[in-house]
């Protein structure tokens, strides 16, 4: 983080030990430091499923060792109605949405920022591995020096004034070294789980917790002759390239390979699985975005050459963008890539730049592949 001159900083304290060593930094440079705790969700908030009331106590345990008042705020409402309603409509039109990149857009960085703000705040600061530079008065995002831990997909849709009022004090430091700084200060969280599970709602039974939304329809699952193979619980249940929980192990005539979800038809309401991770309708090699955001505010000179990912933690896969008018992106990568997903993010990158991203609207050689559905040949081994 570059250093700046003494300011008043809101931390947005999880309760978690990456937001208490960005709390214990700002401080430690001479900041006038202030912690923020938001509660995003009541649906069912019980000691089950949500920590809440454990992550409000962490953050007030740390916030007390530092000498540093702790706020707190509640926006479950602009939870639901912003980042919620938009995951369930994603699940009903069977495609798989980001949650943390809308929670971190909507909520993180505009309903929190601007609170912070009202209450005096110049900056706010999160515990995001990710860092910041600015040039020509421009806030360009990086990836952290933790390859393991970047996390700068998930902020892919952040734009300049959110960026020019935040600070990532973790940006250069590897997590490793951020709990042995907790340890050292005595921070309890020191070694507390990292949080995993829908953004703010936490762990808990996909299947259990998506059925109380949205009815599920129990349908055939077939392979790509068409033969039904076995039933499937309700298509908002799959992901594509999903291996784990299909339920068809010792089918007849099988290669005992692993099955993987290969398309949902959600006219037929029909779960398509081939067998093996290799098989040629499991690879696609283009998509189309919807609007895509570009972090600078200006859209680059196109065809681009550049690289993107399709999911958190896939290394940078190379590729060319050509966009339209309407900002809408064709991405076209150099190797077939495996099991794209309609509703999650792609995200682009130059270097350790990144640039910006959008939501993948669609497969461009969908109709190829379903056409292709009697085809089994295999691909080769990549």
């Amino acid at each position: 983080m570059n250093k700046i001159e003494r300011k008043n900083i809101f931390v947005g304290m999880s309760g978690g030990v990456d937001s208490s060593v960005a709390a214990l930094l700002l401080k430690q440079q001479g900041h006038d430091v202030h912690g923020l705790f938001m509660k995003n969700w009541e649906e069912d908030d019980t000691e089950e499923y949500c920590n809440a009331k454990e992550d409000l106590d962490d953050a007030a345990k740390v916030c007390e060792q530092l000498n540093i008042p702790l706020h707190t705020v509640n926006f479950s409402s602009e939870y639901w109605n912003h980042v919620f309603d938009h995951f369930l409509d994603e699940y009903r039109a069977g495609r798989t949405p980001n949650p943390d990149i809308l929670c971190n857009t909507e909520i993180k960085f505009k309903y929190f920022l601007n609170h912070a703000i009202e209450l005096g705040a110049d900056y706010i600061a999160t515990g995001h591995y990710a860092r910041l530079e600015k040039s020509n008065d421009i806030s360009h995002l990086k990836k952290a020096l933790d390859s393991n831990k970047d996390q700068s997909y998930f902020l892919c849709m952040l734009n300049q004034h959110q960026l020019s009022n935040v600070i990532f004090p973790l940006g250069e430091i590897p997590k490793p070294e951020v709990r042995a700084i907790a340890a050292r200060h005595g921070f309890a969280n020191h070694d507390k789980k990292d949080s995993t599970g829908i953004c703010f709602i936490g762990e808990r039974k996909f299947r259990d917790f998506l059925s109380k939304y949205i009815p599920a329809q129990p349908g055939n699952i077939e392979n790509p002759e068409g033969d039904v193979i076995g039933e499937h619980q309700g298509l908002m249940y799959y992901t594509l390239g999903q291996r784990q929980g299909l339920g068809i192990g010792g089918q007849k005539h099988s290669s005992g390979e692993p099955w993987f979800v290969a398309h949902k038809d959600m006219k037929k309401n029909i779960l398509v699985v081939v067998q093996g991770h290799d098989h040629p309708l499991l690879y696609h090699q283009a998509l189309e975005t919807a609007v895509v955001h570009w972090i600078s505010g200006h859209p680059p000179e196109f065809p681009l050459v550049c690289h993107a990912k399709i999911r958190y933690g896939q290394k940078d896969q190379p590729c060319q963008l050509l966009c339209d008018e309407q900002k809408h992106c064709t991405v076209i990568f150099d190797e077939p890539q495996f099991a794209i997903a309609p509703g999650q993010a792609v995200v682009f990158y130059q270097n350790d730049e990144c640039l910006g991203g959008a939501t993948i609207e669609k497969i461009i050689d969908e109709e190829f592949h379903q056409i292709s559905r009697k085809k089994t040949n295999r691909i080769d081994s990549r």
